[in-house]
């Protein structure tokens, strides 16, 4: 493909992930798979520029843009030599017109910065659109103390993570032997921590309600030495799916899945009422803290969008305040940096339950800010996705 083909198909790209932004449909990774599948004459180099040219575009423009042309005439302006690109040529976009119109740039519509956490101060935003760097979590029940460093010289220990190492943005490790044999997983710093908030340890009975793929579950059967019994339950199947091949990498054999109906969570797990030691609500949310990683959420969230997730958040939480044993802890986690999510939502969950009180002290020093009642992990203080946590304890 030529350099003028490449923006093109970038072009035509961007069109299909606004589409979808604005109608719910797949995201953008999704998209961009699928119309590389269907250039399949596109060599690895084209597809690296493509890429490029898309992810840039994404994080220049502010919401979902009027076209795809539109979206890279907005990267123009900040890439000054794409213009030339511009050249007429058979594969390649029409020439630039005069006063041609771009999609407006900015880390995110207003109205939508307005919702962040008083905390997130203009001077961090921008590491919210910063290309992340790639965190691995050492398996303690298939590794050995030193491993990562060993297999990646390469990375760096992260702060407060005794599990965690560092390597520079898209670093194959996931192609190395060693994740194979489940002596590692590709986590998030920020997911770590959380994971550790839980405080869970041998012997107690978990539940991670919202377990999604399983990364925490992996982490928390990691953290307990796989001593512990831990429940993974999700509404979404084809997710779910994915963690008992991954719990037989890593050598995690005391975890149960169970998929449930949407709305009919409390019946489903009725035998474990009271009963958990330890249960974690990683929310569904607005993503906001994890723009690094994908950009074109802010292109999705409308205030429709976001009021569902608030009521699913505290439908959840009490759900799980349901499930816990006396005396024991629920952590609620969510990605995301705005305050209706984060230290206002278990504001209104501790006026529901007055006599459940909130923790402190369950991050590592230096590790995030206190927010209300719980506390606020943003890429640019902290060097990982944007995150809330809340760790509860119920009466005894």
């Amino acid at each position: 493909m030529t350099p003028a083909a490449r923006v093109q198909a970038a072009i035509e790209i961007l069109d299909a992930i606004a589409a979808a932004a604005r109608e719910g449909g797949a995201p953008a990774d999704a998209i961009f798979a699928e119309a590389m599948r269907a250039r399949r004459y596109a060599g690895s180099k084209d597809r690296r520029a493509i890429r490029a040219h898309v992810y840039d575009a994404i994080r220049v423009v502010r919401s979902a843009p009027a076209s795809g042309r539109a979206a890279m005439l907005a990267l123009v302006d900040d890439q000054p030599g794409l213009a030339d690109l511009f050249d007429g040529s058979a594969y390649g976009p029409a020439p630039i017109a005069a006063d041609e119109p771009r999609a407006d740039t900015g880390l995110a519509a207003q109205a939508l910065v307005d919702l962040f956490d008083p905390l997130v101060g203009e001077d961090e935003r921008g590491a919210m659109l910063a290309r992340a760097p790639l965190d691995l979590r050492a398996n303690r029940i298939t590794s050995r103390e030193g491993d990562l460093a060993a297999l990646f010289p390469e990375g760096e220990a992260i702060p407060g993570a005794p599990d965690g190492w560092r390597l520079p943005p898209e670093t194959a490790a996931a192609q190395h032997p060693a994740y194979g044999e489940g002596r590692f997983e590709v986590q998030d710093a920020a997911s770590q921590y959380a994971s550790a908030a839980l405080d869970a340890a041998p012997g107690q009975a978990i539940i991670d309600l919202c377990a999604g793929g399983g990364g925490k579950t992996l982490a928390i059967a990691s953290l307990t030495g796989n001593d512990a019994t831990i429940l993974a339950c999700d509404t979404n199947r084809a997710r779910l799916q994915q963690l008992p091949p991954r719990a037989e990498r890593a050598g995690a054999t005391r975890i149960e899945t169970r998929l449930l109906n949407p709305g009919k969570e409390v019946s489903m797990l009725a035998d474990w009422q009271g009963k958990a030691t330890r249960v974690f609500v990683d929310a569904p949310c607005s993503g906001s803290g994890t723009w690094r990683r994908s950009p074109e959420l802010r292109w999705r969230l409308t205030p429709a969008r976001l009021e569902r997730h608030l009521a699913d958040q505290a439908r959840l939480m009490d759900i799980g305040a349901e499930l816990v044993a006396p005396g024991g802890k629920l952590l609620y986690a969510v990605c995301s940096v705005i305050t209706r999510e984060g230290r206002a939502q278990v504001d209104e969950f501790l006026n529901r339950h007055a006599s459940w009180t909130a923790d402190s002290g369950y991050l590592p020093d230096g590790i995030g800010r206190a927010a209300g009642r719980g506390f606020l992990l943003t890429p640019g203080r902290d060097g990982c996705d944007g995150f809330f946590l809340a760790r509860l304890t119920s009466p005894c």
